[in-house]
């Protein structure tokens, strides 16, 4: 998701909108689940001990297979005009199984902290149309490129970077803010993950770290299990092949 957000604009939003989405945004954070929530098991890591295999070896469970990744690319010329992309990847493989795009004009300017309001909707309409399309090959879990807990309106959820203060994460979800990741997950009951690549706060590092944060019905340590599956590039693959095709599609059809 690159966007200027110096050219985007906020001016015609008014203190009554951004007031409603923020009762929106706090109304939807009481159906959001931080723990895990979901009928499939991760499969073996390449570094599990013995007795963890054997614990993902139930064969009444099954296991984690499709994982998808939604993100949106913009138009250079007009920041309004957008290309949302839902991929879906065969974790077994990292094949790309299922592929969707949809050029979109944005009514609503980038507002930060708002996101959700602003692209939200559209990705909502690619999952839908995979459910009656393609519902062999529905995601079991989605990664958005975007925040979850890790959010604007939760300044000190850094913290979540930190497995070793997850107890303190728990402690702090009562306050926490509500990005992308949450708010489209909630709206399409799946569990999703929270993929930044932006940082939040100006540092003076040299790396590029992605920000992983919980979404909805995944835990951190399992979002950052499911992460680490897909660990070739510094972006996850199914974030970062969504992030290609709007592109390629965005220049198929002349408008890069």
């Amino acid at each position: 998701m690159e966007e200027d957000a110096s050219t985007s604009g906020n001016s015609n939003i008014s203190p009554q909108l951004v007031n409603e989405w923020i009762e929106i945004q706090d109304s939807l954070k009481k159906r959001l689940i931080t723990d895990d929530e979901f009928d499939w098991k991760l499969p073996p890591m390449k570094d599990q001990d013995s007795e963890g295999m054997e614990e993902n070896q139930d064969s009444n469970v099954e296991i984690l297979k499709y994982v998808g990744g939604v993100d949106l690319s913009f138009s250079r010329n007009d920041s309004l005009i957008a290309c949302a992309t839902l991929v879906v990847l065969d974790i077994s493989t990292l094949e790309v199984v299922h592929e969707d795009s949809s050029i979109i004009k944005l009514r609503i300017p980038y507002v930060p902290g708002f996101l959700a309001f602003r692209e939200a909707p559209v990705l909502l309409e690619l999952l839908k149309k995979m459910e009656t399309t393609s519902p062999t090959l529905y995601p079991q879990v989605l990664m958005v490129d975007g925040n979850g807990l890790l959010h604007p309106r939760a300044p000190f959820l850094w913290i979540s970077l930190l497995c070793h203060y997850w107890s303190l994460l728990k402690s702090l979800e009562r306050s926490a803010g509500f990005g992308l990741a949450c708010h489209l997950g909630v709206l399409a009951d799946l569990p999703t993950i929270g993929i930044g690549k932006n940082a939040m706060w100006t540092t003076k590092s040299s790396l590029k770290p992605i920000f992983i944060s919980v979404g909805h019905r995944v835990s951190l340590p399992s979002a950052i299990k499911i992460v680490k599956l897909f660990g070739r590039f510094r972006v996850p693959e199914p974030i970062r092949q969504a992030d290609i095709r709007s592109k390629d599609f965005f220049r198929k059809h002349g408008l890069s």
